[in-house]
Order: C-alpha cells, then sequence, then structure tokens
C-alpha cells in the first residue's frame, strides 16, 4: 500500500472518529435537554410564579437552582460541541450545533425575562427554543456516525484500497 493510501485511510478514521465524538456529545445535549425541561416543568406546577409586580430570585428554590445551574451547563456544552464541529468541518454539525447554541442562549434569556415578569410571552420563548435545540441535537444524534459504524467504514475502506 502507498503512503498516499496510507495517510488518506488515516484521516479518513481520524474524521469518522471525530465525527462519531460530536454524536455523543449531542446526545449528552439531548440529555441534558431533556432533564432540563423536566426541572422546568417541576418549577412550573409547583414553585411560586412570578408577577408583573413581584420577581423570584433565580435561586430561590432548589429545582429552580437546579434548573439555571444546568442551563449555564448547557451553554458551556453546547459551547463545546460548536468549538469541536468547526474543525471538523462537517457542514451539518457546524450549523446544527450553531442553531443549538443560539437557541440555547435565546431559552436562557427568555428563563430571565420570565423570572424578571412571569410573562407568558418569555415563557413560551424558552419552550420554543428548548424544542429547537433539542430538534438539533437529535438531528446530529441520528445523522452522525456511530462509533462502531465509523470503525466499520474505515475497515471497509481500508480493505477497498488494497
Amino acid at each position: 500500500m502507498s503512503e498516499t493510501h496510507t495517510t488518506a485511510r488515516a484521516t479518513g478514521q481520524a474524521q469518522a472518529s471525530r465525527l462519531a465524538r460530536l454524536r455523543l456529545s449531542s446526545l449528552g445535549a439531548v440529555i441534558m435537554l431533556i432533564i432540563q425541561f423536566i426541572l422546568g416543568i417541576i418549577y412550573n406546577l409547583y414553585g411560586t410564579a412570578p408577577t408583573s409586580t413581584k420577581s423570584v430570585g433565580l435561586f430561590s428554590s432548589p429545582d429552580l437552582a437546579l434548573h439555571v445551574i444546568l442551563g449555564i451547563l448547557l451553554f458551556v456544552a453546547a459551547l463545546g460541541q460548536l468549538i469541536r464541529a468547526i474543525p471538523v468541518r462537517h457542514a451539518l454539525s457546524i450549523w446544527m450545533s450553531a442553531v443549538g447554541l443560539l437557541s440555547i442562549l435565546g431559552a436562557g434569556f427568555a428563563g430571565l425575562g420570565f423570572a424578571g415578569s412571569g410573562a407568558s410571552s418569555a415563557s413560551l420563548g424558552m419552550s420554543l427554543a428548548f424544542a429547537v435545540a433539542l430538534a438539533c441535537y437529535v438531528v446530529l444524534v441520528f445523522a452522525l456516525p456511530s462509533s462502531a459504524s465509523a470503525s466499520a467504514s474505515a475497515a471497509s475502506s481500508a480493505g477497498s484500497t488494497t
């Protein structure tokens, strides 16, 4: 096998491995978003809703505090996902990661607005932004190769070049 084929195969394997890691981090984001949604619903059902005259503190209850902390962690995870997606140069990963990050930011700002005023529009904004972020990361979970399929495709491409 020539050196060119060996280098191309190694590059292909590295690319497949990076895409598989992006898939796993997308799955992590999906799980975090679902937990975030559950915490938000718990607060919505059992917490004290803010009003136009009385805001609530972001750490006024344990479930709201966990919701806020997880939101910050989601932002960090989404930023890391985008930073990892850019060098891979996979267009779908870059776009979905960017839209997911923007949606998480939008949900966070809507949440701050809701905690301050209790506005229904802010609650709707959180819900819609959550749905968009979830859709972005679910697309990546299904579109990107798993580690097993990445290894299989790298092995089959190695076998076809010999």
